[in-house]
């Protein structure tokens, strides 16, 4: 691999979550139907999930669904748009291996794939990796947040 395809200046003109709450540093590599990013950050004290317990496996889940934000907006971006802002409605299959990532040295692996993609919504199985240990993976399910708007004052 020859370094990343988009860097975290480039993540965080692509997402709405911004700062510290930008979770993923890198994209390494990334297609139409999936994605692979690194981060570095979770074993830092200021980590903005993290409590005086550590930061706990189960907020592999926020990975997860940032490296699908991030697949969404590489996708309407190399279609020429913008993405279009989504809300997070369902985790299913979640099994997470590990009860604490802070203490683990290196980095972070995010693998995301595109399972639906319609006008209703996009679910994506997602995988988190630390050295080739599996550490969480499940799938999620957004909706855009149009769809939830409309249907809130009905």
């Amino acid at each position: 691999m020859n370094g990343p395809v988009l860097d975290r200046a480039g993540i965080l003109a692509l997402v709405p979550h911004q700062g510290a709450m930008c979770l993923w540093d890198e994209v390494l590599s990334w297609d139409g139907g999936r994605i692979l990013l690194r981060a570095r950050n979770h074993a830092d004290p200021a980590h903005p999930l993290r409590d005086d317990a550590g930061l706990r496996g189960i907020h592999l889940c926020e990975y997860g669904a940032q490296a699908m934000a991030v697949h969404g907006g590489l996708r309407a971006q190399a279609a020429g748009g913008r993405a279009a802002p989504g809300l997070l409605v369902a985790l299913r299959g979640v099994a997470v291996h590990r009860a604490r990532i802070d203490d683990l040295p290196g980095s972070l692996e995010g693998h995301a794939e595109l399972l639906v993609d319609g006008d209703g919504g996009w679910q994506y199985a997602f995988r988190l990796l630390h050295a080739g240990e599996l550490l969480a993976e499940g799938r999620a399910a957004v909706m855009p947040a149009t769809n939830i708007h409309e249907g809130a004052g009905a």
